[in-house]
């Protein structure tokens, strides 16, 4: 095939997407998550997370419900501001407050240390990881 006259290309930044993107598509959840990925630093959330691990977070997976326990969540740190933290949920109080926990309890400071978060606090869930290549695909 041969084309004739200008090409044009065109690169979409990751909000350009997720604006164009339907909202409930792969593409959409894939450029809201882009927006909001986040490195794993420490060993709180092995085997599941290993430090160094780049993952996907959609921010609106608790939009319309509370997280679960044994869904992954991303929170503000509260001993450390502009920190977060990725956890597992282990409990989920009348008042929506979360108890969360480390996968790897001797290297984690969760809620044992810092007490329950409100359910209002969580930025999204952990839902794909996409780096290192030797373990990519979806978290559990």
């Amino acid at each position: 095939m041969r084309i004739r006259g200008p090409l044009t290309i065109v690169l979409l930044t990751a909000s350009t997407a997720a604006a164009l993107a339907p909202a409930r598509t792969a593409a959409g959840r894939v450029s809201r998550s882009w927006a909001s990925r986040v490195a794993v630093a420490g060993r709180s959330m092995e085997p599941a997370l290993e430090d160094g691990d780049w993952v996907l977070v959609d921010p609106d997976s608790y939009a319309a419900r509370l997280p679960r326990p044994g869904e992954l969540i991303l929170a503000p740190d509260p001993r450390e501001s502009g920190r977060v933290l990725i956890k597992r949920v282990a409990e989920v109080s009348p008042d929506g407050r979360l108890t969360v926990l480390g996968d790897a309890p001797d290297a984690s400071t969760d809620s044992r240390a810092f007490g329950a978060i409100d359910a209002t606090d969580v930025r999204g869930r952990p839902w794909f990881r996409y780096w290192p290549p030797g373990r990519v695909g979806p978290l559990r």
